[in-house]
């Protein structure tokens, strides 16, 4: 940490933080994280309106808070949400590409329409958001990009097709995005969760048996909590991170290390 800092490497008083997909899930939770660190945030959904509860527990911690509409799948609607946020605050320090979808199919009954869904919300989107806030960053010289990727980054599931390579390639974007603005003071680093309850799965985590063979595969034992990821948001989007650029920050319980089931105990 440089001595001549007054604030500690880990806040981020005086910040401005996008958070995109901040409606449900873990969108949320890395919002709560970055503003108990003293961020104040805009937050995006494709309809603002269902911000308005979480824009005003936001508001309760004492953190300015912007809610704004966002379809990352539309150009215009990424230029008019960044062109609303500087106007409102006057710059973007950090930016959570949160934003994404999935669909759950055999890799045989995925269709065109499924896969273009996917791939426009999960990897074009954070290209796009990314490109237009890093073109207010880079005049500062200053600025980190955190995209939200997934164990799917480095591993391969059944069902998981389009996802699976949706997420690969926020890893490889991460990394050439690292390269492009590293020279501006821009980092770009990809956060990659394990096994999370959210939404989009909570269904299989009905399924105690399923539940049970994951946790085995999982060397902590346990699928993951929400606050499991508050240490590593703020790590990223901090100045603790300042020479950390282009890495994939896996939050999964050590299940990327290939662990399998235990074998029964022989009688």
């Amino acid at each position: 940490m440089n001595s001549d800092v007054d604030q500690p490497a880990f806040s981020l008083t005086g910040k401005v933080a996008i958070i995109t997909g901040a409606s449900r899930g873990l969108g949320q939770y890395f919002a709560r994280a970055l503003a108990s660190a003293g961020a104040d945030l805009i937050i995006t959904s494709r309809d603002a309106s269902l911000l308005e509860p979480f824009q005003a527990e936001i508001a309760a911690l004492g953190r300015r808070v912007l809610p704004l509409p966002l379809d990352v799948r539309d150009y215009d609607s990424i230029q008019a949400m960044v062109q609303s946020a500087i106007a409102h605050y006057g710059n973007i320090d950090v930016l959570v590409n949160n934003a994404g979808c999935n669909v759950r199919k055999p890799a045989l009954d995925v269709s065109w329409d499924d896969w273009n869904l996917i791939l426009d919300t999960n990897l074009r989107g954070t290209f796009f958001v990314s490109q237009a806030v890093a073109r207010h960053m880079i005049p500062k010289k200053c600025g980190r990009i955190i995209n939200i990727g997934s164990v799917t980054c480095v591993a391969g599931y059944a069902g998981l097709g389009p996802y699976g390579a949706s997420r690969g390639g926020v890893k490889q974007l991460t990394m050439s995005l690292a390269d492009d603005w590293g020279p501006h003071g821009i980092t770009v680093n990809c956060l990659a969760p394990g096994w999370f309850k959210t939404a989009q799965n909570a269904v299989m985590y009905e399924n105690q048996e399923w539940v049970d063979y994951l946790c085995d595969r999982i060397p902590l034992k346990r699928p993951g909590q929400p606050h499991d990821l508050d240490g590593a948001v703020v790590f990223l989007a901090s100045d603790a991170s300042a020479y950390v650029t282009g890495q994939t920050l896996l939050v999964d319980g050590g299940i990327s290390t290939g662990a399998t089931r235990a074998l029964p105990k022989k009688k």
